[in-house]
């Protein structure tokens, strides 16, 4: 039963994965390329760590992404108001 759980967690985390690559800012860096062959690589795995410790691995590449993009729309928006000056009081 703990194949099938670390099975439909790969499974989902891959989807997660290929989802949030469609918008990587870098089209030459390959995104989705890279994470399919992660996941081609780690396919063979038979020890319960080892496969905790890839799906760990994952998880730490979805949310650094995540952090990733989230830091791009705040450059983004950051670059769409002017600057403002500190010495000018608060109204």
């Amino acid at each position: 039963m703990a194949c099938n759980s670390h099975r439909l967690r790969a499974l989902s985390l891959y989807k997660e994965l290929h989802r949030l690559g469609r918008d990587y800012p870098d089209p030459s860096y390959d995104f989705q390329g890279r994470i399919r062959r992660m996941f081609e690589k780690n396919r063979h795995l038979t020890d319960q760590q080892e496969i905790e410790k890839a799906l760990r691995l994952g998880d730490y590449i979805k949310k650094e992404t995540l952090a990733l993009y989230s830091l791009r729309k705040y450059r983004y928006l950051k670059r769409m108001y002017p600057p403002t000056s500190l010495t000018e009081p608060w109204q």
